[in-house]
């Protein structure tokens, strides 16, 4: 049986942005009225569960000695994290994400900078 982490092991998210699953969304308003199908996926703002998080914002790569631009190094970009994290509950505006179907799942690639709130568990 294919668990969810071995899905999602193959993809590889890039720069800042962040691969959210969103939360079950209930059929009925809290007063009892029941929504038709897809009105709730309109709203503004949605939750989810951040799945993979992309390496980052890349830094800008300075030369050592100017003289010597004609060098080729094999330096590894560096990157500046993003702030959330693999399991953090993600509220987001929809409007920045990219809603993409991978083996039958429904996800958001959401940037970073799309991110309003996390909630985020302690161990």
């Amino acid at each position: 049986m294919e668990t969810l982490e071995n899905k999602l092991k193959n993809l590889i998210i890039v720069g800042d942005r962040v691969l959210i699953k969103p939360k079950s969304l209930s059929d009925k308003t809290k007063s009892g009225l029941y929504l038709p199908p897809g009105v709730q996926e309109k709203e503004v703002v949605q939750s989810g569960y951040v799945m993979k998080v992309g390496p980052g914002y890349p830094l800008a790569q300075s030369s050592e000695d100017p003289d010597e631009s004609w060098k080729n190094t094999e330096e590894k970009v560096k990157y500046i994290p993003l702030q959330v994290k693999e399991g953090d509950l993600a509220i987001f505006m929809q409007k920045g994400s990219i809603e993409v179907l991978y083996k039958d799942e429904k996800y958001f690639i959401v940037p970073q900078n799309q991110i309003l709130m996390i909630e985020r568990e302690e161990f």
